[in-house]
Formats: structure tokens, C-alpha cells, sequence
């Protein structure tokens, strides 16, 4: 099995990173909007429709508030097709004010190891670019 470890700091704060992540019925407009554009819940169940109409199936496994963790696996419709799918984010503090996510994905077979490493690193990417977006404007002490 291949294990794919991506860490990425985001100009926010740990809190509101996390409160964006574990709302796991807004990805489309929270976390990935525009790549995602429709999320639906059914029990521990989660659709997440794309722009071209396809549509992925995922377990939401855990949503630990206190280790700020939330692991999920897709059941169905992956991109690239795997055998397994099983990951986590993990939200740290790094630095003053800002946070570091880490994106864990372990995947079967390990062949396409390389193939989900590129849509992890940009997914990343663009989820950074919407959680920072988002993110309440600090205000200076005083």
C-alpha cells in the first residue's frame, strides 16, 4: 500500500481551518468551490458531485474536534480507479496565527501512488487558496 504525505501551511488561523474542514457538507462552497459543486450527507455518507457531473462516494470515518482530525475513505467513483482509499487531515498550529494541514492518503494499488500524489498536492493547493480566502482578518492587539 502506498501512503502519500502532504503538509501545506495556510495563512489562518488552526480554528478556522479546522471549522472548515470538519463542515463536511459544504465542500463545495467551503473548501473546494468550483472543483466541487454539489456535497450531499446521507448518514456517514458523503456525494461530492464535480463540474462534469461525476460523482464520488466517501465514508466520513472519524471527526475528532480534540486532535482536530478528520479521516475519510472513497467507497466509490475515485479518480484514478483504486482497489482502497483511506485518508486523513490532520490541523496543527504553525506559527503565530496560521496552521499547518496535513493530507494522509494511503491507496491500493500502490501503482497509482504517483497519479494521486499530483491531484493531492494540487487539491491542496486550491484548498488553501479558498480556506485563506475565507479566513476572518486579524486585528492587531491594542
Amino acid at each position: 500500500m502506498a501512503s502519500i504525505r502532504h503538509e501545506i501551511v495556510i495563512d489562518a488561523s488552526p480554528e478556522h481551518i479546522w471549522d472548515v474542514l470538519r463542515d463536511v457538507g459544504a465542500v463545495h462552497e467551503r473548501l473546494l468551490p468550483g472543483r466541487v459543486v454539489g456535497t450531499r450527507l446521507e448518514g456517514d455518507q458523503r456525494f461530492l458531485t464535480f463540474p462534469d457531473g461525476h460523482v464520488v462516494r466517501e465514508l466520513i470515518v472519524t471527526i475528532d474536534d480534540d486532535s482536530r482530525c478528520l479521516t475519510y475513505s472513497v467507497v466509490e467513483g475515485a479518480r484514478p480507479p483504486l482497489e482502497h482509499h483511506h485518508a486523513s487531515f490532520e490541523v496543527r498550529p504553525e506559527g503565530d496565527g496560521a496552521g499547518r494541514l496535513i493530507w494522509t492518503t494511503n491507496v491500493l494499488p500502490h501503482t497509482r501512488a504517483a497519479d494521486v500524489r499530483v491531484r493531492v498536492e494540487h487539491g491542496a493547493r486550491e484548498m488553501k487558496q479558498a480556506i485563506e480566502a475565507a479566513a476572518p482578518a486579524s486585528h492587531p492587539p491594542g
